[in-house]
C-alpha cells in the first residue's frame, strides 16, 4: 500500500512540476538594446498548434526597427528539435504597434503560433532572441525543460 501510495505522490509531484514553467534567464553574450527585467511565456505548458506569446518587460536603449527579427530555437539533448523565425515589427503591429517601437515602451509582447513539428511532451532547452534592424541583439532569453503539448481546442 506504501508503495503505491509513493508513486502516486510522485506522479502528482512529477505532473505539478510539468505545468511550472522553468526558470528564464538571460543567455546574450553582449549588449543589448533591450534590458529584460522579467520574461514570461503564456500559455504554459505550450500548446502544439496554438499561439503562445512571450512578454519582455524592460528598458529600451534604441527603438525597435524595421527589419527586426524573433528567433526561436528548442534544443533536446543537444539537438536542435525547433526552429522558428519571424519578423518582429510584424508580430508587433499584430499587438497594435508599429515600428520604429520607441524606447519610452516598458513592455512587448509577441505571439507565436507552436507549430506542429513541436515535440509532444519532451523537454527542450529553448532559447528566445530578437536582433534588431539596425544589427544589434535585442534580447535573448533561455529556458530549460520548456514543454509543449497537444492541448484540447
Amino acid at each position: 500500500m506504501k508503495f503505491f501510495a509513493a508513486v502516486a505522490a510522485l506522479a502528482c509531484l512529477a505532473f505539478a512540476n510539468a505545468q511550472t514553467l522553468p526558470p528564464i534567464t538571460n543567455c546574450a553574450t553582449g549588449p543589448t538594446d533591450l534590458t529584460i527585467t522579467t520574461f514570461t511565456l503564456a500559455p504554459y505548458p505550450l500548446c502544439i498548434n496554438q499561439n503562445v506569446c512571450a512578454t519582455g518587460t524592460g528598458q529600451l536603449s534604441a527603438p525597435v526597427t524595421q527589419g527586426a527579427k524573433l528567433s526561436i530555437i528548442g534544443r533536446y539533448l543537444g539537438r536542435v528539435v525547433y526552429t522558428d523565425n519571424h519578423d518582429l515589427c510584424t508580430l508587433l503591429s499584430n499587438q497594435g504597434l508599429t515600428c520604429p517601437i520607441p524606447i519610452t515602451l516598458t513592455s512587448i509582447t509577441a505571439c507565436v503560433l507552436v507549430k506542429n513539428t513541436a515535440p509532444a511532451n519532451v523537454p527542450v532547452a529553448l532559447t528566445v532572441s530578437a536582433t534588431n534592424g539596425n544589427g544589434n541583439v535585442l534580447f535573448c532569453q533561455f529556458a530549460n525543460g520548456v514543454i509543449a503539448q497537444n492541448c484540447p481546442v
